[in-house]
């Protein structure tokens, strides 16, 4: 892998050649940025620990591109060190066919992050940096990134968790060509990126960008001194081919067919792009095999808890993780300066070099817990529904784009929250995740399903959200006064709860709400009516065979927004199974709530015992 000065010179060339070739194929892409990051990628490649032949081997160091839109540059760099095949990538480059996407892909070999969100990249880089400290591994984490990015305040989120953490096995590379789409950087959003950075604690080194010598030694220095370090390297856009210089034209814009004669004729290489042309006419118009990767989970669950009294599903989840790092030292959580209310103090107490520490940071929070998740770390995020779903839903987008492994957990879901008021009641954490495709959402009913669920997630490889409300709860009971979730108990996704049987009709609920239903069934059941109630605590995979079979007067009850929660996903489910129930109701939030005790929320909003009841009565009594 280690290449010469003359190599690398060779290489550069090679290389511009490769970018312009394959944005021209495409007739997309973006060929300036890629022409000032070669160098780096290049000599980055060169010099750290990675392998071509065994490109997941462990102790590999990481790379991260934070602006994945310079792909043409980092396909070119690994075609050029034979991780992938050159022809391919010229050809396919951003046909739906080939994996050499428009943006760089996690799991093509020497990619480790997939990227175009602008400002996330450094905090996965801290994620893989964390992992690597928490593994006891000594291999590097490199992030390259842009220097528009860096007025993004994600960026300086991450900065400060490098400094705390003492991250001295990160390094950062930041292109500095001062061009972005609109224009030069330092007219857009000026940023005084050195100075930031050092701000934050960290080491920097300012280097020619396109000087191999000075982009080594650099490197080398940064790999040593103790610190997270940051490489500012000075560059130019379209660096290699004269009239592309320092051109913002040339962000986003691939050559015309006189253009390409001219560059490639200055660069010195032969023009055969019609060979390429060729090739990708052969190609499919299909998508391409999917890219992923995963890992196997090793997890002791220990023993479950089992719990008799009144307590808040919070506790029991916070019980959980706690237990689960006790017994695991690939079990960590991700805290943002709520580990009292999201319950992770029993964690912070029992094993508190388990818990990271963010504070107010939830978008980097979100993003380095993905990364650490995708490292062979069993991760939970704890949050505030509002903020953990809400304000990350961008974050937890692209981590679900990397098929990583987290566990998000949520507390203080829906208008359980009580006098916070409306700017905390989280009310989309079951239709929200919708939107990141491959997350499955779990609102378990009670305690003890709670600390069942949290051993579950622990184990199965995947993105998972699990979404509790703030307040105690009676743990549920049989008829019979036993409980329900007992010591035998064990947890299976997609499967719905029959909690009380009955013949005139059904309440599907889900979460904070399921005490209510309970008791408006005993309404009910006094009047001489019978409501079977149904638990639903998976609702993106519901039981067909359990629907069918209660299915004439159909209630669905959630502390939810009523638009896209369980009763629109049931009300789908009977739609594409061609059934129409004689009645259906759908009860949940049509507002954004007002503060009180969430007693009081309940009654005020239709979801309280008493007030289900009544709906359905009033139901039962229309003609």
């Amino acid at each position: 892998m280690k290449k010469t000065l003359e190599e690398l010179k060779a290489l550069g060339t090679q290389c511009r050649g490769d970018i312009l070739k394959m944005t021209y194929v495409a007739n997309s892409g973006h060929p300036g940025g890629s022409m000032s990051s070669i160098d780096i990628l290049l000599s980055l490649y060169s010099f750290a620990n990675v392998f071509p032949e065994d490109p997941w081997n462990e102790d590999r160091d990481r790379i991260v591109v934070s602006h994945g839109h310079i792909s043409p540059g980092v396909y070119s760099t690994l075609a050029a060190y034979g991780f992938v095949n050159r022809e391919e990538v010229i050809s396919g480059f951003r046909h739906p066919a080939s994996i050499f996407e428009g943006h760089i892909t996690r799991g093509i070999p020497g990619v480790e992050w997939t990227t175009g969100n602008l400002g996330q990249g450094l905090s996965a880089g801290v994620g893989f940096a964390l992992a690597a400290k928490y593994k006891k591994k000594d291999y590097h984490v490199y992030v390259v990134m842009s220097d528009g990015e860096s007025a993004k305040g994600q960026v300086q989120e991450a900065r400060r968790t490098a400094k705390k953490y003492h991250l001295d096995n990160l390094t950062v590379i930041v292109d500095y060509n001062d061009i972005q789409i609109s224009g030069h950087a330092r007219d857009i959003m000026y940023v005084d990126i050195k100075a930031e950075f050092e701000a934050a604690g960290w080491k920097t080194i300012e280097i020619n960008g396109h000087n191999y010598e000075q982009i080594l030694s650099a490197l080398r220095i940064a790999r040593n001194d103790g610190y997270p370090t940051a490489i500012i390297a000075h560059t130019i856009i379209g660096k290699g081919v004269s009239f592309m210089e320092d051109k913002p034209d040339y962000h986003g814009k691939a050559l015309s067919k006189d253009e390409l004669d001219k560059a490639l004729n200055e660069l010195g290489i032969e023009n055969d792009v019609e060979k390429y042309i060729a090739m990708r006419k052969t190609l499919e118009v299909k998508p391409h095999e999917k890219v992923k990767l995963y890992y196997k989970v090793d997890v002791n669950l220990g023993a479950p808890r089992v719990y008799d009294k009144s307590t808040d599903n919070r506790s029991a989840l916070g019980r959980a993780i706690a237990d689960l790092a006790i017994a695991n030292d690939n079990v960590v959580a991700v805290d943002c300066d709520l580990k009292g209310s999201v319950k992770l103090d029993f964690l912070d107490k029992e094993r508190p070099d388990r818990i990271v520490e963010i504070g107010v940071q939830e978008h980097n929070a979100a993003a380095l817990a993905g990364a650490m998740s995708a490292d062979g770390i069993v991760t939970f995020f704890a949050d505030f529904g509002v903020f953990g779903v809400d304000e990350t839903f961008n974050q937890h987008r692209l981590n679900a784009i990397n098929n990583t492994n987290l566990k998000v957990v949520v507390t203080h879901c829906g208008i359980d929250v009580g006098e916070d008021g409306k700017t905390h009641h989280a009310l989309n954490y079951i239709g929200a995740p919708l939107a990141w495709y491959g997350f499955k959402v779990i609102v378990p009913a009670d305690p003890n399903q709670t600390d069942r669920v949290v051993r579950y997630i622990a184990k199965e490889y995947g993105n998972f959200v699990v979404a509790v409300g703030r307040s105690k709860l009676e743990p549920i009971r049989k008829e019979d006064g036993s409980l329900f979730f007992d010591e035998n108990y064990v947890f299976e996704y997609g499967k719905m709860d029959i909690l009380r049987d009955g013949t005139d009709g059904v309440i599907y609920a889900t979460g904070s709400v399921i005490p209510n239903v309970l008791k408006a069934h005993e309404i009910l059941k006094s009047k001489g009516i019978n409501f079977a109630v149904i638990n639903v605590s998976c609702p993106y995979d519901l039981d067909e065979e359990v629907l069918r079979k209660y299915s004439n007067f159909v209630v669905t009850v959630e502390d939810h927004n009523v638009l896209n929660g369980l009763g629109s996903l049931i009300a789908q489910e009977y739609f594409e199974m061609r059934m129409m129930p004689s009645k259906f109701i759908k009860l949940g939030l049509s507002e954004f709530p007002v503060s009180g005790d969430s007693k009081f929320l309940f009654e005020i909003y239709g979801l309280s015992g008493e007030k289900i009841a009544e709906k359905i009565m009033e139901k039962l009594c229309c003609k």
